[in-house]
């Protein structure tokens, strides 16, 4: 079957499905509005499952791939969830220490795609760890929708904690530099930026389509920004104005791309919503940007 891009799909029903992703409807209510875009033998359903993630066909780096050593690792996180757990990726032949990089996952937890993400950090030479927000409920449960369901349960207050008490985690690892940055996705992309008020000496963040902080809690973020944008994101771009003032305000080093044509989600390769060639250019940029403010 040929792969399905964004293009393939009516507006509409990219926007319901970005509803259904992030939780202002279920899945009863997308297959519901969904039915009247169902045409040519094609359900609702199918439409739904068109736009679902395809973990193992984009897969870049293979789970065992022998460049790298990588493990699941428990961590400390005594004012978060005491003990959470996370995914911690290293170069097998590294020479020195190198700069680490948070990879923060979207509102599903530690999926495929995004373990993958931190196996191309670690191929280019960081030591990669992506945190599972969703350990203290038993971790990503493999399934999107029930991941989906999970993750409003967590505690939010203790959820931000494991983050922060993440940074020490990586910067404690003795393959580390010390230097280190966060990459986050859509709610990770939420936590890069809200990682970035919170850590005094995060050496940069990249949020990728993330909600913005308070105006009184950006006069505090000290890290230099790589922020991106989909075009066509209303939701979160609503709040772009307000954040740039802010960052403006309190002389706080950024850089903005907003990619035309693109979706929220852009740079997920898993699913219909990718643009490749707004990916590429934005981890290129994003690459550029950690070696430069991390090495």
């Amino acid at each position: 079957m040929d792969r399905k891009t964004a293009s393939d799909f009516p507006s509409d029903v990219l926007i319901l499905f970005d509803a259904y992703v992030h939780g202002a409807i279920d899945r009863r209510g997308f297959l519901h509005k969904a039915s009247k875009y169902a045409v040519g033998g094609v359900t609702a359903a199918m439409l739904l499952d068109q736009l679902n993630p395809r973990f193992a066909e984009a897969q870049q780096v293979p789970k065992d791939d022998k460049r790298l050593k990588a493990e699941y690792v428990p961590y400390a996180s005594p004012q978060g969830n005491t003990t959470t757990r996370g995914y911690l990726v290293k170069p097998a032949a590294a020479k020195g220490k190198l700069p680490g990089v948070l990879v923060v996952h979207e509102n599903r937890g530690l999926n495929p795609h995004i373990e993958d993400v931190a196996r191309r950090l670690a191929l280019d030479n960081f030591v990669a760890f992506a945190p599972d927000a969703l350990a203290p409920l038993g971790g990503y449960p493999g399934d999107e929708d029930a991941a989906r369901q999970l993750f409003p349960k967590l505690d939010q207050a203790k959820t931000r904690e494991d983050f922060v008490a993440a940074f020490a985690f990586l910067k404690s690892q003795p393959e580390c530099s010390g230097r280190i940055g966060v990459v986050g996705f859509c709610w990770g992309g939420s936590m890069a930026n809200t990682l970035a008020t919170r850590l005094p000496d995060l050496g940069a963040s990249v949020p990728f389509y993330g909600g913005q902080p308070s105006a009184e809690d950006t006069a505090k973020i000290k890290a230099p920004l790589l922020l991106h944008y989909a075009e066509t994101d209303e939701r979160i771009n609503a709040g772009w104005p307000a954040y740039e003032t802010a960052l403006k305000a309190n002389n706080v080093v950024y850089s903005m791309y907003k990619y035309p044509g693109t979706q929220h989600g852009f740079n997920n390769d898993t699913t219909p919503r990718y643009d490749e060639a707004a990916a590429k250019l934005a981890w290129q940029r994003t690459l550029d940007f950690f070696n430069k403010q991390l090495r």
